[in-house]
């Protein structure tokens, strides 16, 4: 059996990890010696040839040196010690997606923690949202089942950086405020700049500016993007399945051709239907000095609805979004739940949407039906 590399102290037995520490520390993917052994075993008990002549230099010179023999042969070799095992990598993937109670209470007390945090502040953009299609995202991280994924360090669980939420909503700004969807759009119908220098922009001064060389200007943005941590649907990550068909152009520069061979490459996803609430915080003073216009009757916050919802329709967050993952709606039941808990004497609405808070409703309003 592959075993992790890891001190023997700790055991080969780790159920009770997070997804993170079994997909990264403590991944059973390593030949051992004992794995060595009895694929030896194994292959001198075969009728064929090669079985022949593995039984016989096994009888004659022994499992270390039948050992070191098999892994020099070109042709079919041995896995040789602590190299990655090709079969265990197949098999590893269910041990990875499983999470324990453990790491659901876990997850529920972080989400926990952030809502307590967000109710707690003045000026706290909340949007509750449900993705509708499989989440991944870190698949540029190396590892060695080829793809890798982003966990929240040190709870081992999966989440989607605030960076990436502001790379997101800094792109559905940029494309709302270039008018190609429309002169209607409220990033269209901005007062014009200040003349306060380069971060005069509304979206320089909500989003932060860096300049090409990353040297000569930066200017902190007002908005501070929060983690988002998935409320996971169930109890399982899921392993999702790309077939490139065209390696040999991409990586060997070949010329393209319809008889390429597919090579199934499995990566970690977080299951549609899973919860995920973006916060973002506003510095309202800082704002208020910055763009007064802005932070006059909110105005910030219809911009931000604004990117949350081109956002929704159009981007999405995380990875392989071209090809339809990340893609993520307002979670209206939650919303409604959040918004009852919050007014418990408030009496049942007359539209659905009106039980929603105001970050919500507004996008769900503007939706079209």
């Amino acid at each position: 059996m592959p075993i992790a590399a890891v001190p023997a102290y700790l055991g080969q037995v780790f159920e009770s990890a997070p997804p993170g520490m079994r997909f990264g520390m403590y991944l059973n993917l390593w030949t051992s010696r004992t794995d060595q052994e009895n694929e030896v075993r194994k292959r001198a008990r075969q009728k064929s040839h090669e079985g022949q002549e593995i039984r016989r230099h096994l009888e004659t010179h022994g499992m270390d040196h039948t050992i070191v023999w098999l892994c020099s042969r070109e042709r079919n070799p041995l896995p040789r010690l602590w190299r990655k095992n090709d079969f265990a990598a197949r098999q590893v993937w269910q041990d990875v997606c499983a999470l324990s109670k453990s790491d659901r209470h876990t997850l529920t007390g972080l989400i926990q923690r952030q809502a307590a945090l967000a109710a707690a502040l003045p000026d706290c953009f909340i949007l509750p949202a449900k993705s509708t299609a499989p989440f991944t995202t870190g698949l540029g991280n190396e590892h060695p089942l080829e793809n890798g994924f982003s966990f929240l360090w040190p709870y081992g669980l999966p989440y989607l950086p605030g960076s990436g939420v502001k790379g997101v909503l800094r792109q559905a700004a940029r494309e709302l405020a270039s008018g190609a969807w429309g002169d209607d759009t409220p990033w269209c119908r901005l007062p014009p700049p200040s003349g306060r220098g380069e971060h005069s922009t509304a979206l320089d001064i909500l989003f932060g500016l860096e300049s090409a060389d990353r040297q000569s200007e930066h200017f902190r943005g007002v908005l501070n993007f929060w983690d988002v941590i998935p409320d996971i649907r169930g109890d399982r990550l899921m392993v999702e399945i790309m077939t490139p068909h065209q390696t040999h152009y991409y990586r060997d520069g070949r010329q393209p051709h319809d008889s390429g061979q597919p090579t199934p490459i499995p990566f970690l996803t977080v299951p549609p239907g899973s919860g995920f609430t973006f916060h973002v915080q506003c510095d309202r003073a800082r704002l208020a000095h910055l763009a007064p216009e802005l932070a006059r009757d909110d105005r910030w916050r219809t911009l931000l609805r604004s990117a949350f919802e081109h956002a929704f329709d159009w981007l999405g967050f995380g990875a392989k979004t071209t090809v339809g993952y990340g893609a993520m709606q307002v979670d209206s039941h939650a919303a409604t739940k959040k918004r009852r808990q919050a007014q418990p004497d408030e009496k049942t609405p007359r539209e659905a949407t009106s039980t929603l808070p105001a970050d919500a409703a507004e996008i769900e309003k503007a939706r079209p039906s």
